[in-house]
């Protein structure tokens, strides 16, 4: 019995160092990418830098558009409004009243939609960009010899051979020649119907 547990326990040293060798974790081999270079560098990213600020200023001329005569309407009515001094104002007034606020909400309506997709827009272009810097990473990684990679700001020093900025630009300008600057229309939910 002694003999059993003796060759036992022989086996056992014997194959728990190699189990413990099986399971130990490879030194960090890291790559750092700065994020913010490949954005603002990448061709398509320009482009469609350039869309979404002409889309901005787009809706901040339509504000103004809508906001002007909104205001000037909305003096003239309260001033009206005021030359009643308490009076009941009459139907005319009432009616104008209403009128101005239909258009108030009817403008508030249209530049809300309007900023909704100048957002579902800039989401849309994030979403292409890292739909393909996924793989990128992980190519530059293997070519590299990496098995991590960061962001530039997520380090507090490095040096710069573990830069990969420019593979990953690189990379990205050949994946991404040009990026939709317009989101698809969000799907609608059916509504169950009435009967």
């Amino acid at each position: 019995m002694k003999r059993l547990l003796i060759s036992v326990s022989l086996a056992a040293a014997a194959i728990l160092p190699s189990a413990a060798q099986a399971q130990a974790i490879p030194g960090a081999i890291v790559a750092v990418v700065d994020l913010e270079k490949v954005a603002s560098e990448c061709t398509a990213c320009k482009t469609a830098a350039a869309s979404l600020r002409s889309q901005a200023q787009a809706f901040e001329s339509r504000r103004e558009a809508l906001a002007t005569p909104l205001q000037t309407e909305g003096r003239a009515i309260q001033a009206a409004a005021d030359a009643l001094k308490g009076k009941e104002p009459d139907a005319a007034l009432q009616a104008r009243a209403r009128a101005f606020q239909a258009k108030q909400q009817a403008a508030e309506q249209e530049l809300t939609a309007q900023q909704q997709q100048v957002q579902r827009n800039n989401q849309y272009i994030q979403q292409q960009i890292a739909e393909k810097l996924g793989p990128i990473y992980t190519q530059v990684m293997q070519r590299r010899g990496a098995n991590i990679m960061v962001d530039v700001n997520a380090t507090l020093a490095r040096g710069s051979s573990l830069d990969v900025s420019n593979d990953v630009l690189a990379a990205l300008n050949t994946a991404l020649p040009t990026i939709q600057t317009t989101a698809p229309a969000p799907a609608r939910q059916n509504q169950p119907q009435g009967r």
